[in-house]
């Protein structure tokens, strides 16, 4: 069955009308059409028995129909109110509906009040965790383009290696990553490519700039490829020159951490589990107050999606699951270092899509 049918098995179960899916990423998961609307107004409305219909900028109409799009599909000029003709065309289509479930955490105020404002009695209900559970499980043809996207993240990996040397800037090498990508045919990162050196290792979320690298650096690469709308995300940590005997002990303590993860995961354990076991390696280290984020975050048509990695979740892996493994420890007195693969749940344990090595390379 495919998603479609299934929120449409749902909503006649909850006796809802109609869902508004409205997320870029959700708009393509149930349609096949990518958009980046910007301010505008998109989304797929699927009813419990009628077609279901995307209404669109009217200038992206026969991108739509051209993604594969068979369901109706109405679009709004940008000196027309989008939300007169979403009333309308829903009305024409199958009168006045009394609920709709839409996502909560996508959709605002503005933007709800705008629907109740034509439809002063609808109830509305929340369809996030459902399309949660539907996401999570990932298809065959999803982990294929997936593979493919995790083989494009260890070549931009391989490339910013190559381009490491002395007096060459983060943001030098940066730039090289993402045109040999580009080239390699790749549509776009998945998100800002990270690469940052020395000091800057030790903040997990730094911004690369024009300082330049210096022996006995340790640099650190995370970034990620979108492969027919599918991402990836990798992370690695390479020493330019012979690192400090500190800095390798903390390399090998974040290797083992992530390795023992990994191994870990299989049908029926638990995200909370996976986190303790990365958790307590660095710890046992005497590194846990820099272990500073979650273990790892879903991926698939978002870089970050459902579920989250992380000490509290009790959740059950299940096969098809798909999330990253990336502990990291920032000292600020020392290094930073993250490593991090993307890995899938399999019914005998666990299947790693990234494989650049791991090893501590010395360039």
């Amino acid at each position: 069955m495919k998603p479609l049918e299934k929120i449409q098995t749902y909503l006649v179960s909850q006796q809802i009308d109609a869902a508004f899916i409205t997320s870029p990423d959700n708009v393509f998961y149930f349609t096949g059409f990518r958009s980046n609307p910007h301010e505008r107004l998109l989304g797929v409305v699927i009813f419990k028995e009628k077609t279901p219909l995307i209404i669109c900028p009217k200038m992206e109409v026969p991108d739509a129909l051209a993604a594969g799009w068979s369901g109706d599909i109405v679009g709004h000029q940008d000196t027309e109110n989008a939300w007169d003709i979403f009333a309308e065309t829903i009305k024409e289509k199958v009168g006045n509906i009394q609920t709709l479930a839409i996502e909560k955490a996508h959709i605002t105020v503005e933007r709800l009040e705008a629907i109740t404002d034509r439809f002063p009695a609808i109830e509305v209900s929340r369809i996030d965790g459902k399309i949660n559970d539907l996401r999570v499980i990932k298809s065959e043809e999803e982990l294929v383009n997936m593979r493919k996207a995790a083989e494009l993240a260890d070549f931009a990996i391989e490339v910013g290696c190559k381009e490491i040397i002395e007096g060459k800037t983060e943001l030098e090498i940066l730039n090289a990553i993402e045109l040999a990508v580009k080239e390699k045919g790749a549509f776009q990162m998945s998100f800002d490519t990270m690469v940052l050196s020395g000091p800057k290792t030790a903040s997990p979320h730094g911004t690369p700039g024009d300082r330049k690298i210096q022996k006995g650096d340790f640099i650190l690469f995370d970034l990620g490829v979108v492969y027919n709308g599918y991402c990836s995300d990798i992370t690695r940590t390479i020493s330019f020159g012979e690192p400090t005997a500190k800095m390798r002990d903390i390399y090998e303590t974040v290797r083992r951490a992530e390795e023992t993860a990994i191994q870990a995961v299989k049908p029926g354990v638990t995200a909370m589990e996976l986190d303790k076991t990365a958790r307590d390696i660095i710890t046992e280290a005497g590194y846990g107050d820099y272990f500073t984020h979650r273990l790892g975050h879903g991926l698939g048509i978002s870089v970050h999606e459902f579920p989250s990695i992380t000490g509290v979740n009790d959740m059950k892996l299940e096969v098809g699951m798909v999330f990253t493994i990336e502990p990291g420890i920032y000292h600020p007195d020392i290094t930073g270092v993250r490593i991090e693969d993307d890995v899938v749940v399999t019914k005998d344990g666990v299947e790693v899509l990234t494989k650049f090595p791991k090893e501590l390379i010395i360039l």
